[in-house]
């Protein structure tokens, strides 16, 4: 499954108990008729996928949901559920630089050497 939409928040990561366990929130808005603020949650070594974006970039996120089920101590069953990321891309195009941009269209002179007998002379 994929989120698409603009990144709203990029979160610190957090470290949780003695086993090192990590985790960072991102909050993408999606770009629909009723924009919706999806958190998904990058875990352990997906957190440092993260680092490399900011607020306001285009990213689609390739999510796993995940639930889980809880008994509390007075014995009622709680159900929860996340959104869990590994793998973000970044959908803005970097813009053409240096040598390799294409110049204008008016950058041209009109040819004017040009003779009727000459139009028919391709070889195919």
């Amino acid at each position: 499954m994929e989120v698409q939409g603009k990144v709203k928040m990029v979160g610190e990561t957090q470290t949780f108990g003695n086993n090192g366990f990590r985790k960072r929130e991102i909050v993408v808005t999606t770009e629909e008729q009723y924009p919706q603020h999806i958190m998904v949650e990058f875990v352990q070594d997906k957190c440092d996928l993260l680092n490399n974006f900011q607020v306001g970039q285009d990213v689609k996120i390739s999510i796993n949901l995940r639930g889980r089920e809880w008994v509390n101590p007075q014995g009622e069953t709680k159900y929860f559920n996340s959104i869990q990321g590994w793998r973000i891309e970044n959908l803005q195009v970097a813009a053409p630089s240096g040598p390799s941009q294409v110049p204008p269209a008016d950058a041209f002179e009109p040819a004017t050497d040009l003779k009727e007998e000459d139009h028919d002379d391709l070889p195919f």
